[in-house]
């Protein structure tokens, strides 16, 4: 059995929340802006993973 640590979905939404409204902050400088998008793209990635695997999942049920 892995020893690898479970995908926090609901924390992955919290923070995607979180550098939204950084990113809409007019005080956000743009390499801040930068950092937060290429953050955002990864939790994406992840959760889109994570959605198929549930998804999966539910089909072999």
């Amino acid at each position: 059995m892995s020893m690898e640590k479970k995908f926090d979905y609901d924390g992955a939404v919290a923070e995607l929340e979180k550098i939204a409204a950084r990113v809409e902050d007019p005080a956000t400088g743009l390499d801040e802006i930068d950092r937060c998008i290429r953050r955002s793209d990864e939790l994406i990635r992840q959760c889109r993973e994570y959605l198929r695997t549930v998804r999966d999942t539910i089909d072999n049920l």
